[in-house]
């Protein structure tokens, strides 16, 4: 039996967030239902932030409240501290992620706080996502390179990895949040985390900047790793880092690891056709490294057609 991986479609918050064109509730439904028809199980669907840092997201609950109740299907929101876990919570939530950059630059850049403080501030809604009975994740950030620090130390991301899981995190997202890693760096780091407490407890989310998020996945995957953020299309970025391209694109890494032998239960054709929904609502040409091979398909079908 071909083993699984699991690659969580990030599209809808990550991919969505910076995009100048407003998409509404609505659309991001079409968009989640077309993902759901190619094989999609795991969503980060939106983010409990402020509609005024991250207009894109002001309508998460509308769009949680639209989402199909399905029992096979996890749904994630990102939440930025306890209002927005509140509000996360009477949306309806039952997955949440958290955000910790790992240099202190970063960190104010994006929420004006050290990493110690945001880390007391998660610390207090993990304790309450145990008592609530709510899954948790916490994505380490910048932990490969920081955009205004350089290269992070492995050992830095290991003291903050650390500092979540003992705070009651389920599983850690390792967030190579500009695109910059190098496969040496991934293998380095994943394989010390992996060495420290398992490869389950990992997730590898990964951005395109440098045209390497494939190679970094495909390490992982040499280290153990089983699950992988992604984004239609390669939707995305960071809009509090600079040079921050599109996340790894969903129809790369499944078309990457499906021809590989591991078995993602993603319709490759069905993102084909989601490609086309996101690249409608957000007026972008849109499509990871595989378009091109793509489109050369076509063709050659409508050629053998006529």
């Amino acid at each position: 039996m071909a083993e699984k991986i699991l690659i969580n479609e990030v599209g809808l918050r990550d991919g969505l967030q910076m995009q100048p064109k407003f998409v509404p509730a609505d659309g991001k439904l079409e968009l989640a239902n077309a993902l759901i028809d190619a094989g999609l199980r795991s969503f980060e669907a939106s983010s409990f932030v402020s509609p005024k840092a991250v207009p894109q997201m002001a309508d998460a609950a509308d769009v949680f409240a639209g989402l199909p109740d399905r029992d096979d299907i996890d749904y994630w929101a990102l939440v930025p501290n306890e209002r927005g876990y509140d509000r996360a919570i009477e949306a309806g939530v039952r997955n949440v992620a958290l955000v910790l950059s790992v240099t202190d630059t970063m960190n104010q850049e994006n929420i004006r706080m050290s990493v110690e403080e945001s880390a007391i501030m998660f610390e207090r809604v993990l304790k309450r996502c145990a008592q609530d009975g709510i899954k948790s994740r916490a994505y380490v950030a910048v932990a490969f390179v920081c955009p205004f620090e350089g290269i992070t130390p492995v050992d830095t991301v290991v003291r903050w990895t650390d500092r979540m899981l003992s705070a009651g995190a389920e599983d850690i997202s390792v967030a190579d949040t500009i695109g910059a890693g190098t496969p040496t760096q991934c293998k380095d780091l994943i394989s010390t985390l992996v060495g420290k407490w398992g490869a389950d407890k990992f997730c590898l989310h990964l951005h395109d900047t440098r045209a390497m998020a494939a190679t970094l996945a495909w390490v992982a995957a040499e280290e153990g790793i089983r699950k992988f953020d992604a984004s239609i299309g390669g939707l995305g970025g960071c809009p509090f880092a600079p040079g921050a391209a599109g996340n790894a694109a969903t129809e790369d890494l499944a078309f990457m690891f499906e021809s590989s032998g591991y078995e993602t239960g993603i319709d490759i054709s069905g993102l084909r056709k989601a490609v086309g929904v996101a690249e409608r609502l957000t007026g972008l040409t849109l499509g990871g490294r595989i378009t091109k091979w793509w489109l050369s398909q076509e063709a050659k079908q409508a050629q053998a057609a006529q």
